[in-house]
């Protein structure tokens, strides 16, 4: 079974790179926008990568697969994925977009990848063996730069305004910065890269956080519970964080964490 788990980050390193050459190779034809919602947006390029990914995991695997766009059954075997994460971002030229996946297996994410066309920058994680930027071990900041804490702060127009806004002066009392970039699986490789200290958004959707919260974990940071109760299904919290701000931002919340990933040093490194 775990020869199966390394098998499948394999494929899915090649299949996320593949993704994103279809997805660039498609951007200056875009095509119809559709909307989905004010800040929630759909071109012929995520279509086009979903089926793609679909197909060739379904092939490779017998997996069944969820993706953003089409859907699809969950299992105890199956894949959760953004075709493009941050297709705003995409729309308007910027580099701040990405390919997601994450694999689950009797309802626990055993490995995740998140590819950055823009930027070149493949994230992998595999759960007991760390997470990876371009074949280069991740770990969370620890505050080691000495800064204020930067949190991302994603925005969801499932939640108000109000309860952002709280959040917000939550933040800017206990004296922390916040940014917001539009690519919630970005912001969370960030975290596990020790780019940001921790990432927040008060709802958003599993294909855009699964393979970023296994990063986080894997590269010593902590995370809410983000599939408890229908999160898989419905969408959740997430909070994700390097710990030595991990509790002050869940009490800020009102959520608890995970109990912390014990790190161990991988047989091996992560792919390039």
């Amino acid at each position: 079974m775990t020869d199966g788990i390394a098998r499948r980050l394999e494929v899915a390193v090649e299949l996320a790179r593949e993704a994103g050459a279809i997805a660039q190779g498609m951007r200056a034809t875009l095509g119809p926008v559709e909307t989905k919602n004010p800040i929630d947006f759909c071109t012929a390029a995520d279509h086009a990568v979903e089926e793609m990914l679909r197909a060739r995991l379904t092939t490779a695997f017998g997996d069944s697969m969820i993706g953003e766009e089409d859907g699809g059954e969950d299992s105890d075997s199956v894949w959760v994925v953004d075709p493009i994460d941050g297709t705003a971002n995409y729309i308007h030229g910027g580099p701040r977009w990405c390919i997601s996946l994450a694999y689950l297996r009797a309802g626990r994410v055993e490995l995740g990848v998140i590819h950055q066309p823009g930027e070149d920058r493949l994230f992998t994680a595999r759960r007991g063996h760390g997470a990876f930027l371009n074949g280069k071990r991740l770990d969370v900041s620890h505050l080691s730069h000495g800064a204020a804490p930067l949190v991302e702060v994603g925005w969801s127009a499932r939640r108000s305004l109000a309860s952002y806004g709280a959040f917000l002066g939550r933040l800017t009392k206990a004296a922390y910065e916040f940014r917001r970039h539009g690519s919630g699986a970005l912001g969370l490789a960030d975290v596990a890269a020790g780019l940001n200290d921790a990432y927040v958004e008060l709802h958003i959707n599993a294909w855009d956080v699964l393979a970023g919260l296994i990063l986080v974990q894997e590269a010593g940071g902590v995370t809410n519970d983000f599939l408890a109760g229908s999160g898989l299904a419905q969408g959740n919290l997430v909070l994700a964080a390097t710990p030595e701000i991990g509790a002050s931002l869940a009490a800020m919340l009102g959520t608890s964490l995970l109990p912390r990933q014990e790190r161990r040093d991988p047989a091996g490194g992560g792919p390039a």
